[in-house]
Order: structure tokens, then sequence, then C-alpha cells
């Protein structure tokens, strides 16, 4: 299974995440969260893909900071439009995760707008802040989800969930976004519990 750690931006965490195996890293350019990436680190990885994380941005902003972080994809995490993701594809030239916040299967609709112009969908837990709130939605939903993009299962995921998440099964689900239940700090992430994780059997 895929996994994305997002929220990083300090170097020596970066290195250490990456130095796990993971496959996606996720970089907050989105002011208002606590694990927003200022800066560019110092150090960006580069044995997994760099994604951007961006809730309603400008195209501006999006291939700034793309240009400046070497993004492989964009995550769009926002009331994003299927207009708006599709030409961010086509200016950026690159994958697009287009993020959905649920809380019952109702919430699953929205996709079918963005079906052919997202690469995949990010499966979040509707709540306070576009993202991180370190809450989960009923995961059993999901089983209701019959379109064609693939898609990442995310909110609230922490350590004590790798049993549950070993059980959860769809032919669409590429893998796991994990990020504020796996932290030290906002932004600074316990290695050895993702490691516990990826390793658990």
């Amino acid at each position: 299974m895929v996994i994305k750690v997002c929220g990083m931006r300090d170097v020596e965490n970066i290195r250490a995440v990456e130095s796990l195996g993971i496959d996606m890293m996720g970089f907050i350019c989105w002011e208002h969260s606590p694990r927003f990436a200022s800066e560019v680190p110092a150090y960006l990885p580069v044995s997994c893909k760099r994604v951007g994380v961006f809730v309603n941005p400008t195209f501006d902003y999006i291939l700034k900071r793309s240009k400046a972080f070497g993004f492989n994809l964009i995550q769009l995490h926002g009331s994003e439009s299927r207009d708006f993701s599709q030409e961010t594809k086509a200016r950026t030239g690159l994958r697009i995760i287009k993020a959905f916040n649920i809380s019952i299967a109702e919430d699953l609709e929205q996709t079918r707008a963005y079906e052919g112009i997202a690469d995949c969908f990010l499966f979040d837990t509707k709540g306070k802040s576009a993202g991180g709130n370190g809450e989960k939605f009923d995961w059993s939903i999901l089983h209701s989800y019959e379109g064609n993009t693939p898609f990442l299962l995310s909110g609230g995921i922490g350590p004590e969930d790798a049993s549950q998440l070993s059980k959860f099964h769809h032919d669409k689900c590429l893998g796991f976004d994990i990020n504020s239940r796996f932290e030290l700090a906002p932004g600074i992430k316990d290695v050895e519990a993702i490691r516990k994780f990826l390793n658990y059997e």
C-alpha cells in the first residue's frame, strides 16, 4: 500500500521519515495550517514523491510553490472546482490529488464531477479545518464508493489503527495518508511510531 506522510517541514525530520521508505511526502502550502511550510527546507526528499497541499489557491501560487519545491503531485484540499482542477493539471503538467471531506455516504457523490480529471482522490474527515483535524470518519462508508478513480484514505489515522487498516479492503484504495496523530509537535513526526506502523503485520 502507498504511504503518504503529510505536514513536513523540518530538515532532519524529513530525512528521517524519508529513510523509512515511504512513497509520498506532503508539504502544506496553506498559511492557516500549523504545519505550513513557510520556507523551502534546505533538504527535500529524493526517494519519494513530493506533494504540494493547497487549499483554495490561485494558479500563480501553485506555480510559484511547485517550482520552488519541485513537486511531483498537487493536492487540492479545498473547494476547488472541476474546472480549476483541470486547469491546474494543464498548467503544471502534474498529477492531481483531489481531497474530499467525508462524514456520510452521500458526501461521496461530489467525486463524480472530478472523474477523469483527478488522478487520485483523498478521503478526509469533515471537520473544523480543511485538514489535519486528527479525527476519523466511519471508514465503512467507503464501501459505497463505486468510482473509477483510486483513492487514499486519510483522517485521524494513528499508530493504533494499523490492525484495523490491515483489514480494510477496497479495490480502489491505493493506501493511507498519515499526519497529525503521528506527531511529537505540529510538523514534527514521530519517526519510531511511523516505523512500527509500516512494519505492522
